[in-house]
Parts: C-alpha cells; structure tokens; sequence
C-alpha cells in the first residue's frame, strides 16, 4: 500500500491529509495550535484517534517524539542519532526493533524492523512544504504513517532550534 503524506502551506496547528493512490484521503492529521511538544492526533476518515504524536519538551543533545495509541498509552519512542553525519532515527520501546536507514532527508529511505525491511519512504521536493510517499504492507501503514509525522515533527522542532 502506498500513501501520501504532505503538509499543508499554511496550518495553524499543523493539519494535513493523508491520501492513498487513488488521491482519497484515507487519514487525517490534526495539529494543536497553542502546544508546546507539537502535539498532533492521527485520525481515520471519520475522526477516530488512531495515535498521537508528541515531542519531548527538551532535548539536549538528542531530539525525540514519543507515538500513544488510541488509549493515550506511549507504545514508541522516536529518537534522532547524536553526532551523526547522516539522519538516523530509531524506535525504542516498541513491539518490534525499528530504524530508518538513509537519512530522513535522503530522497529515499528503508524501514527495517528486526533487520528486514517493512516500508520505504520518499522525501519528494516541493518548494515550500514537506511531502513523503511512504509504501508499505497494509498491516504496518497506520503505525508508519505515524512514525513518519514523528519524524517530521523532530525536523521541524531542530529546524526551530537553528
């Protein structure tokens, strides 16, 4: 299954749409305009929380998001690499050992769990907004969807930073 993540232009809270190849929306993201973490809930088409996403306050020297399921329970956490020369991003605290392999920011980049390779993510080049296609097994795609938003929510926060 392949989907298609792109940020809106201009969003208050961080909004967007997530379409499948039929250009449906299929998943919504919605941004919380006055947070602090950059919190943000990834829905179904009818509304339906399927994981939140939220970054750490503060980070020092390595940058994390942390994904909730529906229940608001922490089932991953999303940390950048510290002094590294690429963009390598890991998943702690999950059923499954995750990694990106590529570099977030690479135009292509694998998702290996436990070693195998589950997805793979292409960063296309819009001018003004972040948009990634993201292909993987059906089964994985709401959890990836959701890692990459954590992704991207880490970007932006280091972006800030600078």
């Amino acid at each position: 299954m392949k989907v298609f993540i792109k940020n809106k232009f201009f969003s208050l809270g961080g909004d967007s749409e997530i379409k499948n190849e039929n250009g449906e929306a299929i998943y919504y993201v919605k941004g919380s305009v006055f947070s602090f973490r950059r919190t943000k809930q990834l829905t179904d088409k009818t509304g339906k929380v399927l994981f939140t996403i939220k970054n750490k306050l503060f980070n020092w020297f390595i940058h994390k998001a942390y994904i909730y399921d529906a229940n608001n329970q922490k089932i991953a956490t999303v940390r950048d690499k510290f002094l590294s020369f690429k963009r390598e991003y890991f998943v702690e605290n999950y059923k499954d050992e995750i990694k990106l392999e590529g570099g977030f920011f690479s135009l292509t980049s694998s998702i290996l769990a436990n070693g195998e390779k589950i997805g793979e993510i292409q960063r296309k080049l819009d001018l003004f907004v972040d948009s990634f296609s993201l292909e993987a097994d059906e089964e994985n795609i709401e959890f990836l969807t959701a890692l990459v938003i954590a992704i991207d929510n880490i970007i932006d926060k280091k972006r800030r930073e600078n």
